[in-house]
């Protein structure tokens, strides 16, 4: 049987032997907006729990907008313009912030893909950086001692919006809302408490999960703590269309997108299975092997323990950042999960994107072998991704089948971490 998984900006197409699928797992379909912009536009004068945006804006000297970086398939030109319309009537200074949280900064022609030509050449727009202790502003401390930074531009601007995806996240349950702000826009030493094992190791911080999340806890008090006037975040279909707009206040608006999104991300899965094939959503997400990690944590969730997980991602960026290539070599080098969690708990030992191979940790644990399928990794690269490198998924999927047996079943996941299974009645 033929499926269709998302791949870089493509649909990769793989025959699998019918008999050995055991299921594929699609959300439900998410309809689409045919007109967006009205739709946005709609949103912003009747938004949720909040004046209308143009009310807001009265009065206001300078506003900063936060937007999401180029990892996330955020229709920024979009929201930006509809936003950028109601405020340049009433506010002489307008900021654009990119959250980048600790990923690097984008260079002119990423930023003027990110939010397009005109308003790249009209609006001025800032990286966020948090390494640059002279751009962070210290607000005070969470309730769990983690210091909070925050970037100056947007502590000195007395109108402040936030923008986003809201879709499951492996760590903070889902994205969107407070996310904007932690990470998005602090400090190194705000992120480094924020993504430590203190709060990653609660089995709290996980896919689709919000109440008793400390990720999810941590971030609000944040948000509130440093405040947030106005949010847009939007929720999309598999082809990336908008498929709801979701504006106004920072909590209240951020719940009414996480209660629709639920419904068409959370499916249901009567058991788990020998043998997980997924993906990482395709592009922007599978642009490097940091991101994919996500696509192996969701494929993970409805894995048999000693099961094996098959992931198709393209990885046309590499593995990600020089970070991240550390941590994974450490884990190499302590050669045992545990101690490399004892390692990473030591705040001496903290090194960005440590949290993405503790997230790696936890699929290791479960799965007895990685088969992956990528173009963008070289020879040394996939030295550290602690996956078998196949030359396709049919090979991928035969190999699989020959060490767990012919009585195995296959779960497809054609979209990835963009489904999350959800196990009827607990894990």
């Amino acid at each position: 049987m033929k499926v269709s998984l998302l791949y870089g900006r493509r649909k990769l197409s793989v025959d699998l032997p019918e008999e050995r699928v055991g299921g594929i797992l699609e959300k439900r379909e998410m309809p689409y907006l045919d007109d967006p912009w009205s739709a946005l536009m709609r949103s912003l004068k009747n938004p949720i729990a909040s004046p209308p945006l143009e009310e807001i804006s009265k009065g206001r000297k300078n506003a900063c907008i936060v937007i999401s970086d180029n990892t996330r398939p955020v229709p920024n030109e979009l929201l930006l313009k509809g936003i950028l319309e109601i405020l340049k009537k009433n506010v002489p200074r307008i900021k654009i912030l990119i959250a980048n949280g600790l990923h690097k900064e984008l260079n002119e022609d990423q930023i003027k893909e990110l939010v397009g030509e005109d308003i790249f050449e009209n609006f001025e727009i800032l990286n966020h950086n948090a390494l640059k202790n002279e751009e962070l502003a210290y607000i005070g401390d969470t309730p769990r001692g983690i210091p909070i930074y925050i970037n100056k531009n947007y502590i000195e601007s007395d109108l402040r919006i936030l923008t986003g995806l809201v879709e499951p996240h492996f760590m903070a349950g889902y994205s969107g809302g407070r996310k904007s702000i932690c990470p998005g826009i602090s400090g190194y030493e705000t992120v480094k408490f924020f993504h430590s094992p203190m709060l990653l190791e609660s089995p709290k911080a996980d896919n689709c999960v919000v109440e008793g999340n400390p990720l999810h806890e941590e971030a609000t008090y944040i948000a509130r703590k440093v405040g947030v006037d106005f949010i847009v975040n939007v929720a999309i279909d598999s082809e990336k269309r908008v498929s709801g707009i979701f504006a106004g206040d920072l909590e209240k608006a951020w719940y009414e997108a996480v209660k629709y999104v639920s419904k068409y991300s959370e499916v249901p899965l009567s058991e788990k299975y020998d043998i997980v094939l997924t993906t990482n959503g395709g592009y922007p997400l599978d642009r490097n092997y940091y991101q994919t990690v996500k696509g192996l944590v969701a494929g993970a969730r409805a894995l048999k323990k000693g099961g094996i997980l098959i992931i198709a991602a393209e990885c046309i960026d590499g593995l990600g950042s020089e970070y991240f290539k550390k941590s994974l070599q450490i884990l190499k080098e302590i050669g045992d999960y545990d101690r490399y969690i004892d390692y990473i708990s030591k705040p001496e030992n903290f090194l960005v994107d440590q949290w993405e191979v503790e997230e790696l940790v936890k699929v290791l644990k479960v799965a007895s072998k990685i088969f992956m399928f990528s173009d963008g990794l070289n020879r040394e690269d996939w030295k550290y991704t602690f996956t078998e490198r196949i030359e396709n998924v049919e090979k991928g999927v035969e190999k699989a089948l020959e060490i767990v047996g012919e009585r195995a079943k296959i779960l497809v996941i054609p979209e990835g971490p963009y489904i999350i299974p959800r196990i009827e009645g607990g894990e």
